[in-house]
């Protein structure tokens, strides 16, 4: 099949006549001939069907084609969006799609059989450690939200990904893709890439200021008129909806989205026509059913049900699923979100209202303005492709801001240019470490070399960079995670596998000195055994990879006796011990706390606690390899069984009954309550007996029974 003919049909498929000016000068630039191209041009442009399109054209040529993004909601998005190459000449063709991140495991073998892979840049920098054959027949490297390098967090391991692609991969394309790089030049320049640039956008942007009173000033120099309420941010957003768009509202807490989507609630039901008002309080209903039991998920609810929304990290992952997709299909009319959706799923509106331009800076410890960039990409998601002619953004100044000043900051200024991270502790550790348990026997210079050919070593001081390394080399020797032999660097058994664990080494570090420290308390359970389990959540709380630390309040310190009697008032130290409300929060989750128990005790809401599970139990995985590696059995029965008591959110009792597929923490209180108490009480079980079970049922009893009787080491091993 000719690339043309593929091309075309993809474009009938989609229900496009033509292709978009950044696509076609994407093709004039080489994207087909296998040229290195940066794209940058705004959002809504076309940027994934160049991608889509370059991986056709790897395909056909017997290539893999893999697509990078930061996040993994994005991740889950281009898969959906790359699954219509299935449909090419009106039937289903053979391309092996996969996608993988810490929600979608999968093997390095299993997913070395894939055509397209859609990676988070972490998975894919994982993968690269492990040491993976099939990485020479990758034909295309797409990198999605390439001025990310610039972002402190995620930055390095993209910029370090890139390096070593380019160094593993010479002869792979590479094609990255961003809205806004205004150092486009200067990034195109490192990557040995064209730069295709421009500010075509399907739908015109108009971007103002809000200027109080009643008008917005609009670039071009035309003012809207607005009602005089009394919230300057909600009245704006009414008044696109109420002429037929949907609004987005970027709110600066969680706090004040809810408050606003709160108060917008009885204004915008009104322009709710009798259909979309049922569908409002299907979708209502549906968060309900689907979400978590807490105060948060019925807020969201009755909300819903008037065709407004809110959007936050805190959500969970049902609650979240559903806002978006109700958004999509234009029932929910406003959508009030924090600043972390603009990083995330494209959820784009007529009308983008910024209410405040501060946020709360952790480092400076107050509200700073945001960045132009930042800006950028919150007005991105104004208008929407194939129902607006026009987007419009509009800034809705802090006291004591000048309008003026907003506007000619904001609307008029030029985004920060994308400078790279990569030279901060953390990240050189990390990553000096990786390079040489990837590429071991490497000489100093060869290591100045790749860092060398990093955005960093072009942006900085190459004698400061230098320095750096060697301090981060010697930090290294001296925790025994690498060694020189023979003028080559090589990782030791503790390194090879800290970096294979993809934690930082000061994480290492900290988890092998605790261990070592371990034999000096010996706390005992009524059976006689050691128990270091709070230890153990404080250790992985504690420690420098873990995410969100969520500092403790006044009313928490009344809680440590609770905990600290049900250990018997027994000493459980590992290490220095400290409590946070993510340590409070992962040991009432193991002793089965419910999400309302969680949200009313802690103020933890469900999208922070499965952050915090997630985090503790790769965490946990790691500290029982780091204890296998230094080979103290006496801990690994314990540390195994917390990390399914991690996992799942159970006590000890019901481990041998979360082995069977379909029961989790809920259905095997059940059967344990139910008198249940190990496999071979199930396997042993009458099936109509089973099937009277809370939560269990006939159709469930009857796979039950059928597994264990297909797996009968389950009931020798439990």
């Amino acid at each position: 099949m000719k690339t043309s003919d593929s091309v075309k049909n993809l474009l009938e498929i989609l229900g496009y006549p033509s292709l978009y000016p950044p696509q076609q000068q994407a093709i004039a630039h080489g994207l087909l001939d296998g040229k290195n191209l940066l794209i940058t041009t705004p959002t809504a442009s076309g940027k994934t069907l160049i991608a889509i399109i370059a991986s056709i054209k790897a395909f056909e040529e017997g290539k893999k084609a893999i697509y990078l993004t930061p996040l993994r909601a994005l991740a889950a998005e281009k898969y959906h969006d790359f699954s219509i190459i299935k449909q090419l000449n009106g039937h289903v063709t053979n391309i092996n799609i996969k996608i993988a991140s810490s929600d979608f495991n999968s093997s390095p073998k299993r997913l070395g059989e894939a055509d397209v892979l859609i990676l988070t840049n972490e998975k894919m920098d994982s993968l690269i450690r492990r040491d993976i054959s099939w990485i020479s027949n990758v034909g295309l490297f797409i990198v999605d939200e390439i001025h990310l390098i610039g972002d402190q967090d995620r930055g390095p391991t993209l910029e370090m990904l890139l390096a070593i692609i380019r160094k593993i991969s010479p002869r792979a394309q590479i094609l990255a893709l961003s809205a806004t790089v205004s150092n486009s030049e200067e990034i195109a320049d490192w990557l040995r890439c064209d730069l295709v640039h421009t500010n075509w956008r399907p739908t015109q942007l108009l971007e103002g200021v809000y200027e109080g009173g009643t008008t917005v000033r609009m670039n071009g120099g035309n003012k809207i008129k607005i009602p005089g309420y009394s919230n300057a941010a909600l009245e704006i957003a009414v008044d696109s909806i109420q002429n037929g768009g949907q609004s987005l509202i970027f709110a600066s807490t969680r706090k004040r989205a809810y408050s606003l989507a709160l108060k917008a609630t009885e204004i915008v039901y009104k322009f709710l026509n009798k259909m979309e008002k049922e569908k409002a309080i299907r979708a209502g209903r549906q968060i309900r059913a689907k979400g978590e039991d807490v105060e948060l998920t019925a807020n969201l609810s009755e909300v819903v049900f008037k065709g407004v929304a809110f959007h936050h990290a805190g959500l969970g992952t049902s609650a979240r699923e559903i806002v978006e997709q109700a958004f999509k299909q234009g029932i929910v009319k406003l959508l009030v979100a924090t600043p972390t959706l603009a990083a995330g799923v494209n959820l784009p509106a007529r009308r983008v209202v910024i209410s405040g331009i501060l946020r709360y800076n952790s480092d400076a410890g107050t509200n700073l303005p945001i960045s132009i960039l930042e800006y950028k990409q919150l007005c991105g998601r104004a208008g929407r492709p194939k129902y607006d002619d026009i987007g419009e953004a509009i800034i809705v100044g802090e006291n004591g801001l000048s309008p003026t000043e907003l506007y000619e900051h904001y609307i008029l200024g030029e985004p920060e240019p994308v400078q790279s991270q990569l030279m901060n502790e953390r990240a050189l550790r990390i990553y000096t470490l990786s390079i040489i348990s990837t590429i071991p026997g490497l000489k100093l210079e060869e290591i100045y070399t790749i860092f060398g050919k990093t955005l960093s070593g072009q942006q900085h001081n190459k004698t400061i960079m230098k320095r750096k390394i060697d301090s981060t080399l010697h930090y290294l020797e001296v925790e025994d995670l690498v060694k020189s032999k023979n003028d080559r660097y090589i990782p030791t058994n503790f390194g090879r596998q800290s970096s294979l664990l993809y934690i930082d080494p000061l994480t290492a570090v900290e988890f092998k000195k605790a261990i070592a420290m371990s034999t000096q308390f010996k706390p005992i359970s009524e059976d006689g055994v050691r128990i270091h389990t709070l230890a153990f959540l404080q250790l992985i709380s504690s420690c420098t990879d873990f995410y969100p630390k969520l500092p403790m309040r006044k009313r928490d310190y009344e809680l440590i006796t609770t905990y600290e009697n049900q250990m018997n008032g027994l000493s459980c130290e590992i290490g220095d011990f400290e409590y946070t409300r993510s340590l409070l929060a992962l040991y009432e989750w193991i002793h089965e706390a419910s999400d309302r128990n969680l949200s009313n005790r802690l103020s933890i809401e469900p999208g922070d606690m499965h952050r915090i599970v997630e985090n503790a139990g790769w965490l946990a995985r790691a500290l029982y390899q780091v204890s296998k590696l230094l080979r103290r059995g006496d801990l690994l029965k314990e540390l195994s069984e917390l990390q399914i008591r991690i996992k799942f959110g159970i006590k000890n009792e019901l481990i041998p009954l979360v082995r069977l597929k379909g029961i989790g923490r809920v259905r095997a209180r059940a059967l344990y309550d139910a008198g249940f108490l190990d496999l071979k009480m199930v396997a042993e079980a009458p099936e109509a007996k089973l099937s009277s079970v809370s939560k269990i049922g006939p159709n469930l009893a009857k796979r039950l029974k059928e597994q264990l009787k297909k797996e009968p080491f389950l009931t020798s091993s439990a």
